[in-house]
């Protein structure tokens, strides 16, 4: 099949979505442990699903923003690697950051604090501006080809 041949899966597109999803939030479990875990005597679920743990007032509440936006970065980096198509990752990145919305309000309630809308809002910007970045330098690569004379 050509590359630019395309091909309804919805199989793979949800297997795409879900593998994202989970990256992502082990990715976030992991830089929490590292930012927040030093801080905090003892680690939940409230730092990832609850809008109070987004604040700009303590460090802890920094530690929060550092390891959200670094997770967006490295989302990015996941998004090259499983959906490969710069066309695709705005959706795919928007599609991250609604479910996380939808289990955040099922978790706390809706999220009425404006620092945690700007930092995801901020988090989908950025992985979905640099995974399409990261997916366009790759489309765009020079295929090698070798000719060799018949001599």
């Amino acid at each position: 099949m050509f590359y630019g041949a395309v091909v309804w899966d919805p199989w793979l597109i949800v297997a795409q979505i879900v593998c994202l999803q989970c990256l992502y939030y082990l990715t976030l479990g992991l830089f929490l442990s590292l930012l927040v875990g030093i801080r905090v005597s003892r680690m939940s679920l409230v730092y990832i699903f609850d809008f109070a743990a987004v604040t700009t007032s303590t460090v802890t509440g920094w530690s929060v923003i550092a390891s959200f936006m670094l997770t967006a970065v490295a989302g990015a980096g996941y998004m090259l690697y499983l959906i490969e198509r710069a066309k695709k990752c705005p959706d795919f990145s928007a599609t991250l950051f609604i479910i996380h919305l939808f289990i955040c309000i099922i978790y706390g309630g809706w999220p009425s604090s404006i620092t945690w809308w700007v930092v995801n809002g901020t988090g989908l910007a950025v992985m979905a501006l640099l995974g399409e970045y990261l997916c366009i330098k790759r489309e765009l690569r020079e295929i090698p080809v070798r000719y060799r004379p018949n001599v």
